[in-house]
């Protein structure tokens, strides 16, 4: 309502009235200006000239009563349309005010109905309609509250008093990210991350081990990251707890992607100890376009042992699946971790399997480095299935071993081509022996190309001897072209003798066209070292048995160094091709 009694329309017309008329005026006053001021005199007497100038006077005083009329008059109109201006800005702030006091009771209105609505829910199913979970409180292993029905996060879990797991995560409703897992007490277990919305959210993150200084003690695990359901992210693992004089704790599990969309959480890093925890594996992605594996977490570092890397996880995807890359192995002093194998992949259309992890170092002058992690496989119906490359060996200080390179995976398409992994590289070493190369995952198809991965490198050593190279994959195929990777080549020495190269893979199928790999070289050195065997045009069946291939061309043997001997060339086609030839001495 309005809290005056003036109209604001009525005021600015009557202002406008007056300002018409004062227009008039001024324009009547300019007329008989001429006029009035300047009379003349009837005659030529002093009488005449006396009127004449008496009357011009009293027009001159006239015109100055008009000037000052006119200011007063504008004055008036001036105030006329400032108060009709005062009026309508007093309406406006009266309305403002009482559409503020409207928002706002209608705002304590809906908040009240939500508290009530949401007081109710909890007291029926433990949780509110929308909201965010409460968080556990410290100390405690409390878990975090459940999020909204409709929205809200997960309350994070509370850390465990010594001794006591964290609490878990609470979980969101529809929309919202699931809480994260607390820290677990003293060796004790980290609470698993909250899982996601079940229509968008991300899974939590799992709590972190607890730590503990007990004479063979073992730190707390890593809490498993939380996953997600049709879209969102899953959560990461928790990192094991460290041991001083001990086992360090397990890193957690990485949680699932969504399922139709979505990453998976990576796997948690192992904690440190006398002999390091393993990290934890990635979690799995089941996403129905694509579907991405999670990475391993890292081998915990060992004063003695290296923990040993988490696997990847495995991508599953209608239209592409990529396999997560296995955990790095954690350094250890005397024997390095292993590194994680690399997740498996499936699609329709691409496959792309996960590396292997890279094997930790051996630190302490004689020990055993890690060997690289497997490459992961890959599979596809049509398209292209790529495997994952086998880690590289961890190096080893003074004269130990570097640690073996990991295989390459298995590359398998129905229609298309199958390619497989590359061999890991050698892990080097200063006086001992290099590792040996990772041997090449096999490449299949059933129509298409199968092509066998490449052998990895043997490891270099200072003044020792290199590492042998790893053999090539083979390439297999019923209809199409089956081609063996190459071998790898010997480790490099500089004052010892260089690795041998190795063998190429065999090539060919039933009704295909073969091709062998070729031999890899020997290592440079100042000692004989041989060159690797060039893959023959055939197919290695599960029992070790040769089949001999119609078509091909064998590889050819590599060469060898300071006096050792070629490989020699792969055998071709029994009706139709030519062996290798045969490597330089």
């Amino acid at each position: 309502m309005s809290f005056v009694t003036a109209v604001p329309q009525t005021l600015e017309s009557a202002a406008t009235d007056l300002a018409g008329i004062g227009s008039a005026l001024n324009d009547a006053s300019a007329a008989a200006a001429a006029p009035t001021t300047g009379i003349l005199a009837a005659g030529a007497d002093e009488v005449s000239a006396w009127v004449a100038t008496l009357l011009s006077a009293h027009g001159q005083a006239w015109q100055a009563m008009s000037r000052d009329a006119v200011w007063l008059h504008q004055q008036f109109v001036d105030v006329l349309n400032g108060s009709a201006f005062k009026y309508v800005s007093t309406e406006l702030e009266n309305a403002e005010q009482q559409l503020a006091n409207a928002g706002q009771w209608l705002e304590n209105t809906g908040q009240n109905a939500l508290n009530t609505a949401n007081a109710d829910s909890v007291f029926l199913f433990g949780r509110p309609i929308i909201g965010n979970g409460a968080n556990g409180a410290a100390g405690t292993g409390q878990n975090g509250g459940d999020g909204g029905w409709l929205w809200g996060n997960g309350g994070n879990g509370g850390s465990g008093a010594a001794g006591q797991a964290g609490g878990n995560g609470g979980d969101a409703g529809l929309i919202g990210n699931g809480g994260a897992g607390g820290a677990g007490g003293t060796g004790a277990a980290g609470g698993a991350g909250g899982t996601g919305g079940w229509l968008i959210g991300n899974g939590g993150a799992g709590g972190i081990g607890g730590a503990t200084n007990v004479a063979n003690g073992t730190g707390g695990a890593g809490g498993a990251g939380g996953r997600a359901y049709l879209f969102g992210w899953g959560g990461a693992g928790g990192a094991g707890g460290a041991a001083s004089l001990g086992t360090g704790g397990v890193g957690g599990v990485g949680g699932n992607s969504g399922l139709i969309f979505g990453f998976s959480g990576n796997g948690g890093h192992g904690g440190s100890g006398i002999t390091g925890g393993a990290g934890g594996a990635g979690g799995t992605g089941e996403g129905l376009i694509f579907g991405a594996g999670g990475n391993g977490g890292a081998g915990g570092t060992g004063s003695i042992t290296g923990g040993a890397g988490g696997a990847g996880g495995t991508g599953e995807g209608l239209i592409f699946g990529a396999g997560g890359s296995g955990g790095a192995g954690g350094t250890g002093g005397i024997t390095g971790g292993s590194g994680g194998a690399g997740g498996a992949a499936e699609g329709f259309y691409f496959g792309q399997g996960g590396n292997g992890g890279v094997g930790g170092s051996s630190v302490g002058g004689s020990g055993t480095a890690g060997a690289g992690g497997t490459g992961g496989s890959s599979a596809a119906i049509i398209g292209f299935a790529n495997a994952g490359s086998g880690g590289m060996g961890g190096y080893a200080v003074g004269s130990g071993t570097g640690g073996a390179g990991g295989q390459g995976g298995t590359g398998a398409a129905f229609i298309g081509v199958g390619v497989g992994g590359f061999g890991g590289f050698g892990g080097g070493s200063f006086s001992g022996t290099g590792g040996a190369g990772g041997q090449g995952g096999a490449g299949a198809a059933l129509i298409g190309v199968g092509q066998g991965g490449l052998g990895g490198y043997g490891g270099f050593s200072y003044s020792g001897t290199g590492g042998a190279g790893g053999l090539g994959g083979e390439g297999v195929t019923l209809i199409g072209l089956g081609q063996g990777g190459s071998g790898g080549q010997g480790g490099t020495s500089f004052s010892g003798s260089g690795g041998n190269g190795g063998n190429g893979g065999d090539g060919g199928g039933l009704f295909t066209l073969g091709i062998g790999g070729d031999g890899g070289n020997a290592g440079a050195g100042v000692g004989p070292a041989h060159g690797g065997n060039g893959g023959n045009v055939g197919i290695i069946g599960t029992n070790g048995s040769f089949t001999p291939a119609l078509f091909g061309f064998g590889g050819n043997g590599g060469n060898g160094v300071n006096g050792g001997g070629g490989g020699t060339g792969g055998s071709g086609g029994t009706i139709i091709g030519a062996n290798g030839m045969n490597g330089a001495s």
